[in-house]
């Protein structure tokens, strides 16, 4: 599904939360408006008959509506929200889903954002919207950074991995005969934030520490170095 079909479903499904497509029957009307639920999964369903989407992930029909209701849970809380796009796109540009012989590895992209997003959810830069799991917020990154690998390199102009970059660059420095210092990188990581945040070029979030910042970081670092492991790089490249 590339970038415009998916933001296509997405604002759909917004739309889907307050009026729900006419159905065939008035019961069946009824029973698509009975409730903000009700409305999304009928969308999910009608979307699935007429070939707008498909469940995935294993799912059931049944579990790609409940799916659909979570994630129109999650876009109605912004800050999560705006959290796991942020994630999809650095993970798109920096981390894609092949090897460094360019063969195809979407299991080490795929990885990478479950990783990325539990760390995050973890440490408080995200959070669980009501009715949803960790695991609904991790499959919705995954769509959102499968529709941003197709990007006509858009994403290589804005590089949005561009902090994923800089913090595998403490990782290439420590890295001697292929053994990673981690006392080292983390030792660097936890300067650059200190830096990044005193000059002003950071900004801690509302409700994080800087603490907590620097813990993210950390488990970034865990995620580049098991990616480029999977991958075969020695380090993450610029397009």
């Amino acid at each position: 599904m590339n970038v415009c079909k998916l933001f296509f479903v997405v604002v759909f499904l917004l739309g889907a939360m307050l009026v729900a497509r006419p159905a065939y029957s008035q019961a069946a009307r009824t029973s698509c408006t009975a409730s903000q639920q009700a409305a999304v999964e009928c969308f999910v369903a009608n979307a699935v008959a007429t070939d707008l989407t498909k469940p995935r992930y294993g799912m059931t029909l049944a579990q790609f509506e409940s799916y659909g209701v979570a994630v129109s849970q999650i876009l109605q809380t912004h800050h999560t929200y705006l959290v796991l796009v942020g994630v999809s796109s650095a993970v798109a540009d920096a981390m894609p889903p092949t090897n460094a012989d360019g063969t195809s590895n979407q299991t080490a992209q795929e990885n990478a954002v479950t990783q990325t997003v539990a760390a995050a959810t973890h440490l408080g830069l995200a959070s669980l919207p009501t009715g949803t799991t960790l695991t609904d917020l991790e499959h919705f990154s995954i769509d959102i950074t499968n529709a941003m690998n197709d990007n006509n390199g858009v994403l290589e102009l804005l590089t949005p991995g561009i902090s994923l970059r800089i913090i595998d660059s403490y990782i290439v420095t420590a890295t001697s005969k292929g053994t990673v210092n981690w006392s080292e990188v983390n030792s660097k990581l936890s300067s650059a934030v200190a830096n990044y945040i005193s000059s002003g070029l950071m900004k801690v979030p509302s409700g994080m520490t800087a603490t907590q910042v620097t813990s993210f970081a950390d488990a970034l670092a865990q995620v580049i170095y098991n990616y480029k492991v999977a991958t075969h790089r020695t380090a993450l490249s610029a397009n």
